[in-house]
């Protein structure tokens, strides 16, 4: 019987993405850190404290355009 191995490519995760604001809409984009998850981010036009979803990881996971280098990493099936 012949095993296949099937790996994921290695993809260099994407780094910047847009948070938007949920209480004012204001949009930023952001470097987004890759070794930590960021918990808490400063809305600069309102000053809305965000915080991730329940079942989010971090801010960028739940207010952003792409998600957390970690998340981007995990998220693809490579068959």
């Amino acid at each position: 019987m012949t095993q296949i191995i099937c790996r994921e490519p290695a993809v260099k995760p994407i780094l910047e993405s847009t948070l938007t604001c949920p209480a004012c809409g204001h949009r930023k984009t952001e470097r987004m850190p890759t070794d930590y998850c960021q918990w808490f981010y400063d809305c600069e036009a309102c000053h809305q404290v965000l915080r991730p979803k329940p079942g989010d990881c971090c801010v960028f996971c739940s207010y952003g355009t792409l998600p957390c280098p970690p998340i981007q990493a995990a998220g693809g099936s490579c068959c």
